[in-house]
């Protein structure tokens, strides 16, 4: 079930609120938690109800380990860590990337590989790394949560489950036990709604407005089509917008749905292609993925803990390994590598000339520029489906390709699109920024004493005070449902 359907928005969300909040209306508030949770199972069970038996699996597999680990000895948690994690990936490495090892093996040894291709449930990139940080914390604090309830929701809560925000346990269950005792901030709720419209906006009004253009130009490529600088220009830079919208606008609808069931879901992009270095972009891209890749692959393998050299092949080695965890195939081993040497690059380049001060408008525009370039480079191996393909379409970018295409553009209103995302990417504030919604629950969601129909305004957040926005938003959502009769599915639902 999409977010982006009349199934979810008609049917599936709004008889969740009902029973979320019936349940919490007549005193129920502890029983709402474990309902949000077969709730998410059965938002989970609607894509491939056999899967299910995986996530279920899954689920109760490490909250047992977590279990016994918080009250064994240190050999034996570590015993038990090494089966939960070696369980964990097996069951990512099956269902991931055997066809792609067993073919290239194949390939190797000059044989055929013709076994049935093995269907990766939905999903289960993020409920596994979700799973992995959980039991690494759990060893490293010899505790675990008790309350299996607790434990299922804060691994199934739908908003994040398909494709993140990745979260952790530490911030879920303090949200948890604040949802069984106390009432939801009305301003959470009146947030959520805003923050969802405007991801929804950002999916069907920008993202799938470039998808057919950059299908297009890139299944020309791998399919070896004679293609155009322009055109070669064209269709990366409609992939590169419509990348970030789509994941982006996934991200806001997941942090506004969890707002509507009362918790706080973590930011996963603050306006990315504005970085002025590669290692700026990954503090701003796919945010929860960076900090996981650092907290549990690039520190444990040493960080920056042995000199210079050690770092920054922990480093490369890092991103290679976040490349490979985006998808069995050359291209994502590829765009991973390029990405490490962009960040070793990067990190040797501060080392020889380090900064002194604020660099001028101009070399501010050109490192800028410089990064977006190159992080458009990575996304041509990235969406490209072989090698072959991706090299094609950058020697025309290049100049090396013919003068004229073979393909064209399918729509002529993609410029207008093209024009309007960059605008938005690159000078528009984040939905953070617009919302002033912030994770911390230390620092209370911000309200306006702005009108908003009438008594409501007292509670609306500072986006939503307003009548003009709460026009826009409407206006959004219904241009939204006028488009979404045929809902195109999320870009990360395939990694």
């Amino acid at each position: 079930m999409l977010f982006n359907s009349y199934a979810f928005l008609f049917g599936f969300l709004p008889l969740a609120l009902a029973i979320f909040y019936g349940l919490r209306a007549r005193g129920h508030r502890a029983a709402s938690v474990p309902f949000l949770a077969l709730a998410s199972v059965a938002f989970y069970a609607y894509w491939k109800p056999v899967d299910t038996f995986i996530l279920v699996g899954s689920v109760v597999f490490n909250y047992f380990i977590a279990r016994l680990m918080s009250a064994s000895s240190v050999a034996r948690a570590r015993s038990l860590l090494t089966l939960g994690v070696v369980a964990d990936l097996g069951l990512l490495l099956y269902f991931k990337y055997l066809d792609f090892l067993l073919g290239n093996i194949a390939w190797l040894a000059g044989a055929t590989w013709n076994a049935p291709r093995i269907v990766m449930p939905i999903g289960i990139s993020f409920f596994t790394f979700t799973q992995i940080a959980y039991l690494v914390d759990c060893y490293r604090s010899r505790t675990s949560e008790r309350d299996f309830g607790n434990y299922a929701l804060f691994v199934t809560i739908f908003p994040h489950l398909i494709a993140g925000p990745i979260i952790h346990h530490a911030q879920m269950r303090p949200q948890f036990a604040r949802l069984r005792s106390q009432a939801i901030e009305p301003d959470a709720i009146l947030l959520g709604i805003v923050i969802f419209v405007i991801g929804l906006a950002k999916k069907v009004l920008l993202a799938d407005n470039l998808v057919n253009a950059a299908d297009a130009v890139f299944n020309a490529a791998d399919h070896g089509a004679r293609l155009s600088a322009a055109l070669a220009w064209v269709g990366t830079i409609a992939y590169t917008l419509q990348i970030y919208f789509d994941f982006s606008g996934y991200s806001d609808m997941a942090i506004g749905l969890g707002l509507l069931f009362g918790v706080r879901l973590p930011l996963n992009f603050d306006s990315p292609y504005r970085s002025k270095s590669i290692i700026e972009f990954w503090r701003r891209w796919h945010m929860t993925l960076s900090a996981w890749l650092r907290d549990y692959i690039y520190i444990p393998l040493g960080g920056n803990r042995h000199g210079e050299f050690q770092r920054l092949r922990n480093v490369f080695v890092t991103f290679f390994l976040g490349g490979i965890w985006h998808g069995a195939g050359w291209t994502f081993i590829a765009w991973g590598a390029l990405h490490g040497t962009y960040v070793v690059i990067n990190h040797v380049s501060r080392k020889l000339r380090p900064a002194r001060e604020a660099p001028s408008a101009v070399l501010a525009a050109g490192k800028q520029f410089g990064t977006l370039l190159v992080v458009m480079v990575a996304w041509v191996f990235f969406r490209a489906k072989t090698i072959a393909g991706a090299t094609h379409l950058l020697a025309s970018m290049a100049l090396l390709g013919p003068s004229r295409s073979t393909v064209s553009v399918p729509d002529v209103s993609l410029y207008f699109w093209i024009v309007l995302g960059t605008a938005i990417a690159l000078f528009a504030p984040a939905t953070h920024q617009l919302t002033r919604y912030t994770a911390k629950l230390n620092e209370p969601l911000k309200v306006s004493s702005e009108p908003l129909l009438g008594s409501l305004a007292r509670r609306a957040p500072v986006l939503g005070a307003s009548a003009a926005t709460a026009i826009l938003c409407g206006c959004l959502f219904a241009a939204a449902l006028a488009r979404i009769w045929r809902p195109a599915i999320f870009n990360y639902f395939n990694y």
